[in-house]
């Protein structure tokens, strides 16, 4: 028998989070369950089908009623909040380190829309380019979304900025983290703003500088953040993105990054 979608350990983050039900009238049909329609985005996350296809023995309703919930609960703050509950989660199990942290981006076409561009990697085709941020294990603190023409140092303030906070596990009072000590970056932003954007921010840069080092390789701490890219792209929906609106997109990297935090966990 094949594991649940939504498991009930998954479930029971999610379920806090949720915005009340809304009033409805006496007649009608009754509302799909929020765990039912949970399961229907996390399988067009993970398959890529369109909404449309969403098979009806999942019992997880239409595909509309899915994508319905999917903008909802972005815009009701939802899926930032389960990253962040799964974020304090391996933080409190001391899966997070924030001595080093590392930032990249990756491009994938897009039909149009919101948030896209020219990818000038990819015969001038519309894109959207992904920038994300990880610890030092690889685990996704932040992510961002700019048309596939921005050039990556313009979203280095954005992505940095978007990182949530944590409370130390041995903090009970202060302010809760959310600045790395270091952030390593490739040459894309080997740039003097960017350097003192993170020293206002605290943080030391460690830029791959342009004619002095080789790009012969990753570099021996930025490999795990093309790694989550990877890990972002293994969800089918995201290998290309099929949304015109930006944050339906953005939900569903957020989303990604959340069930990367859940894989994650030690149990």
């Amino acid at each position: 028998m094949s594991k649940p979608l939504v498991s009930d350990p998954l479930w029971a983050l999610v379920a806090p989070l949720l915005p009340a039900e809304r009033p409805k009238p006496q007649c009608g049909r009754p509302r799909i369950p929020d765990r039912a329609a949970l399961t229907g985005i996390l399988f067009v996350l993970k398959s890529g089908i369109p909404w449309e296809m969403l098979p009806q023995e999942l019992g997880c309703g239409s595909g509309m009623t899915c994508w319905r919930r999917l903008r909802d609960w972005q815009h009701a703050g939802v899926w930032r909040g389960l990253h962040q509950a799964l974020l304090q989660c391996l933080q409190a199990a001391g899966h997070i380190d924030w001595e080093r942290a590392s930032l990249d981006s990756a491009s994938v076409p897009a039909p149009g829309g919101e948030a896209t561009g020219k990818d000038p990697t990819n015969r001038g085709k519309l894109g959207t380019k992904r920038h994300v941020v990880v610890d030092r294990h690889g685990v996704p603190l932040a992510v961002t979304i700019s048309g596939a023409n921005v050039h990556d140092s313009k979203l280095l303030e954005e992505t940095i900025d978007a990182i949530l906070p944590l409370r130390l596990p041995h903090r009970q009072r202060g302010r809760p983290r959310k600045r790395p000590t270091k952030l390593h970056a490739d040459k894309g932003y080997d740039y003097p703003r960017c350097r003192r954007a993170l020293r206002a921010r605290g943080i030391i840069p460690r830029i791959a500088r342009r004619g002095l080092e080789s790009s012969e390789r990753l570099g021996r701490y930025r490999w795990v953040v093309e790694r989550t890219l990877s890990w972002l792209n293994r969800f089918r929906r995201l290998k290309v993105r099929y949304e015109r609106r930006a944050d339906i997109h953005q939900a569903f990297l957020t989303l990604g990054c959340a069930l990367i935090c859940w894989r994650a966990l030690p149990f």
